[in-house]
Parts: structure tokens; sequence; C-alpha cells
């Protein structure tokens, strides 16, 4: 019982000594102390928009600054209570206070990694677009499998899925589809997940039940806020409407609603059809496609600075970053981290943190062995 609360607390203690370094401890701690002395400054709420920038930052600091020092409470209170039960004999409370050291490190663990986003768009909400790659039918199946993944491990984590855009293929699977993900530090989950995405197995399309190679992309790219203006010149837009359709061809309804912009400078596309209305769609239409403007400056400066930096990975963005084979055996493998797992159906079924961990770790430079371990 001892050796386990030791082994488990040194397992905290090394998690929290990462996510404080992680967050300059110091340096947040001051800052904490200056946000909540301009929060009590009443002259500050004259000023809305200044007063909602102050609150989001103070609130952000606040979440992990109390949230480490709340845990490190536990898991002292924990400590103290088995020894107690230890000392009185008492098997019956240590196993509990045991059990909360393990749920204490798995909230650790999950800080820590939590702690690696902490880029300007991390903690805003997700859209997230998944391509059929060539192939047909096979590859449109294996992008509606993509989009399945992500949508229950969204859902495991408690965000809200909102489907955007959606182009069904004509046997099976998606050509394309477009969700929002909606919940805090979406964004910074989900970036990593950029690439194409390989699967291995036999074709339930094949009547020779050949093994087939299929390839889907997926792009993901932040929710900007109000706070973010992206200036759009209108001469530099392309307008289409069309009919949205459904599985095999089916009209969602027999007007134009869905709406498309193309950004003729930069090539980029956005589309809407979640809407029955064309206007709603429009307007959906035009914050993709704001994003996507925003994401693309993110991408030119994280280029620069990687640039610079040596020991950086040499995956680029729409490059393949993991393989998927179900036969002739079974197992995922992420081609940047080397980050491998044997049981594909639960992968599938929406567990990739372990997977994200990893490429987080590896984007931020961090070397420790173990920083792709599963947050919980």
């Amino acid at each position: 019982m001892r050796a386990d609360a030791e082994n488990l607390k040194a397992q905290i203690a090394e998690s929290v000594e990462l996510l404080r370094r992680h967050l300059d401890w110091e340096a947040a701690v001051v800052r904490l102390q200056e946000l909540n002395a301009r929060a009590e400054d009443p002259d500050l709420w004259n000023k809305a928009d200044e007063a909602q920038a102050v609150m989001r930052e103070r609130n952000r600091i606040a979440s992990v600054v109390e949230g480490v020092q709340k845990l490190e409470r536990d898991v002292a209170d924990a400590l103290e209570l088995i020894e107690l039960a230890e000392a009185e004999g008492d098997g019956g409370t240590a196993d509990a206070a045991v059990a909360d050291l393990k749920r204490l490190a798995a909230e650790a663990k999950t800080r820590e990694i939590e702690s690696l986003l902490s880029g300007e768009a991390d903690p805003n909400d997700a859209y997230l677009e998944v391509n059929a790659g060539a192939g047909g039918t096979e590859a449109q199946d294996w992008a509606e499998m993509l989009l399945r993944m992500y949508v229950r491990w969204a859902e495991a984590r408690g965000y809200k899925v909102t489907v955007t855009e959606r182009s069904d293929g004509e046997q099976a699977g998606v050509k394309s589809a477009t969700v929002q993900v909606s919940g805090n530090n979406a964004y910074g989950w989900l970036k990593t997940e950029t690439g194409v995405h390989r699967l291995v197995r036999i074709s339930p399309f094949d009547a020779a039940a050949r093994r087939q190679t299929s390839f889907a992309s997926v792009y993901v790219y932040p929710v900007i806020d109000d706070r973010i203006e992206i200036e759009i010149n209108p001469a530099d837009l392309k307008t289409d409407t069309f009919r949205a359709s459904g599985a095999g061809g089916q009209h969602v309804n027999k007007t134009e609603s869905g709406v498309r912009f193309t950004h003729i400078p930069t090539g980029i596309v956005a589309a809407s059809t979640q809407d029955r209305s064309q206007h709603r769609n429009r307007v959906i239409a035009m914050e993709m496609l704001k994003a996507r403007l925003y994401e693309l400056e993110l991408r030119k400066r994280e280029a620069i600075t990687a640039a610079t930096e040596a020991g950086k990975t040499d995956i680029g963005w729409g490059h393949q970053i993991r393989s998927y084979v179900l036969q002739p055996y079974q197992m995922v493998k992420d081609l940047r981290t080397g980050v491998e797992k044997g049981n594909p159906a639960a992968v599938l079924d929406g567990e990739l943190d372990e997977f994200m961990a990893a490429a987080l770790a590896l984007r931020v430079g961090t070397t420790r062995s173990d920083a792709s371990a599963q947050a919980l």
C-alpha cells in the first residue's frame, strides 16, 4: 500500500513539475495577481471590450494556477489519510485514498498535456474537414469512417459537433464533410490531425475480397471570434449557389440554398449546406472562409518559426501522418511520432488522445520520453 502511494506521489510530482515549467509558473502567478487587481478596478467595467479581454485571460490563467494548487492540496490530503488509516489498521479507508491518488495522477497527466496548448488559437472551437481521396466508393467509405472517429472522440470529451457541410458518396460514405467541434481547446487538440490518413483492409466492396489501400485527408482550422478581424476584398470572391443533396442524391430542399465561396488569391473554398436558408448559409460559409484564411496566416508564422529551429519534424501539411492497417495484421501507427496501437477498432471508435498528445509534444519540442502518454 505504502509503495503504491509513493509511486503515485512521484508520478504526480513529475507531472506537476513539468506543468509548472511549461507554464512559466512564477510569471503566471504574478500575471494572475495583476489581472485580479484589474478586475477589481470599477473603471475597467466602463470599457466592455477591455473588460472581456481581461476576464478571458484572467479565467484562463486562474483555471490552470488554481487547478494545480488544488491538485497539490488533494494529493497532500490523500497521503495524510493513507498514513492515518494505516496507523489505525483501516484498510478500507487506505484503499479509497489510494484510489483517489490514482484519479489525481490521471488528472495531473491531463493537465500536463493540456499545458502544451499554448497557441493563440488553441482555446478556440475548430472546423474539421474530411475529404475522400481517389478510389471512389472505397475511399469515400474510409472518409466517413474517419468522420465518425472524430465525432466519437469529440463526444467523449463533451464537445458539441455540428455538421456544416456534407457531400455523400453515390453508393456509400462521403466525398467530403465539414463539422464544427465546439468546446474548450477543441482546436488545440485537433490541430495536429491535419494530414493524409491511410487505410489498408479487405474491401467490403470487392467481390473478390482483395486487400485495398485507401486515402482520405483531414484538415483542421480554428473558428475565429469577434476579436479577430479578417478583411476580404469582395472582388477576390467567387460565389456559387447549389442544391444541397443527401444520400443517394436526394435533395434536402428544392431551392439552391447551399453556398460556396472561393477566395481567388489563395484558392481556398468554403461551403455550407447546414441551413435551409441561403442567407444563413452565406453567413456560415463566410465565417468558415475567414477561419481558413486566419489559419493560413497561423501556418505561415509557424513555418517561419520552424525553419529557424533545429530538430523539428519534416512532416509537412497535407502529407501522410497515420496508417490504419486492418489486414493482414491490425495496427495503427503515427508516422510522425512512432506511436502505435494494436487495436484499430478502439482508435476508430475515438480513442485518439495518445496520438494527439504525442503530436503536441513533438510540435512544441518536448523531449520527455513519455510525453505521448494518454490524456485520460
